[in-house]
């Protein structure tokens, strides 16, 4: 049997080496080598490429688009950012701050689809029961949707190949580990062999998945920089901690343009989607008010009116001070 190795991975850029460093030699950051367990076990033979065990060449003008059919999430914001719908296979990354609601809207979409499509929610953070109560809480239709609890990366495969869920979410991957390596999960190596299993099962089945991945202090996604060139669409989940609105934002989309904005509102019922933002941005009166100017600005595909408000006074300091809330300096 094969002694197990210890390497050094980075958490920002997932490169490995074999002694630690006090700076990462690819990317530069520091203090980012972490300590990992690599089973030297020689890996399985016949191990296949991510589109399938057998190389399949065609030409351009041979590959038919309609293979690859577009559908519906059952919200209009949703579809909008994801480029007009789901593409089948498709791996879809949404990342955001704790409790801005990744977890509900992801759990309202697929209580929506499972009236039309298998559907398969993974969770590794929350019991049945608690997924359960939560759905009951935002009123939504319970009866299709299927709920499992695991977090080990082969045993969730394994059922979805049984299962054969048209859509599946994994709540999250960093809570997701795989039996060939023997580091904690969480850590740079779990979650990119996860993950890369998980995009070849969905390659392979035509099975979209959603990945829901945790974010760092700065508000980049944790983990390795290379899970997001590993998925088809990296999405942001934001809004402040004490408001009511949400901005889903595509940063990444292979399907579909990028910078598309989809404005969500939280309520006491979920994320209810908002078609007309301008009308919540406008808090003016008809009339011309001193100090308030509404301007348009054009967000991906959408254009929004938005309203800007100043406030002039005396300042008694040398240096006078400029304060904005709402917009960039």
């Amino acid at each position: 049997m094969a002694k197990a190795k210890r390497m050094y991975g980075c958490t920002e850029c997932g490169s490995t080496f074999p002694k630690w460093a006090g700076q990462c030699g690819d990317c530069g950051a520091w203090n980012t080598l972490v300590e990992t367990i690599i089973d030297g076990a020689a890996p399985p033979s016949g191990r296949a490429g991510w589109a399938g065990d057998q190389a399949n060449i065609k030409t351009l003008a041979e590959v038919s688009v309609e293979q690859v059919p577009r559908f519906s999430t059952a919200s209009g914001e949703l579809d909008r950012v994801l480029g007009g719908g789901l593409v089948h296979g498709s791996v879809v990354l949404i990342g955001g701050d704790p409790g801005i609601g990744k977890s509900t809207i992801l759990l309202q979409t697929l209580c929506n689809v499972a009236r039309q499509f298998p559907a398969l929610y993974v969770t590794g953070e929350e019991s049945q029961q608690q997924v359960a109560m939560r759905a009951r809480r935002l009123d939504l239709p319970q009866d299709k949707l299927k709920v499992m609890t695991e977090t080990c990366i082969e045993t969730i495969i394994a059922t979805a190949r049984l299962e054969k869920p048209k859509v599946m979410v994994i709540d999250s991957i960093q809570t997701i580990f795989t039996e060939q390596l023997q580091s904690a999960p969480g850590g740079v190596a779990q979650v990119r062999e996860s993950a890369a299993l998980l995009v070849r099962f969905a390659k392979q089945s035509g099975t979209a998945i959603f990945l829901v991945g945790h974010v760092t202090k700065e508000g980049a996604l944790a983990g390795p920089r290379v899970l997001e060139h590993m998925v088809d669409t990296v999405l942001y989940f934001e809004g402040e901690s004490d408001g009511r609105l949400r901005l889903l934002r595509a940063v990444k989309n292979r399907f579909g343009a990028i910078n598309e904005l989809g404005v969500f509102g939280m309520t006491d019922k979920g994320l209810k989607e908002v078609t007309n933002p301008s009308a919540i941005f406008l808090t003016r009166a008809q009339e011309a008010v001193p100090g308030s100017v509404v301007m348009a600005t054009w967000e991906g595909t959408r254009p929004m009116l938005v309203e800007v408000q100043a406030l002039v006074d005396t300042s008694h300091m040398a240096n006078p001070r400029r304060v904005t809330l709402g917009l960039d300096q």
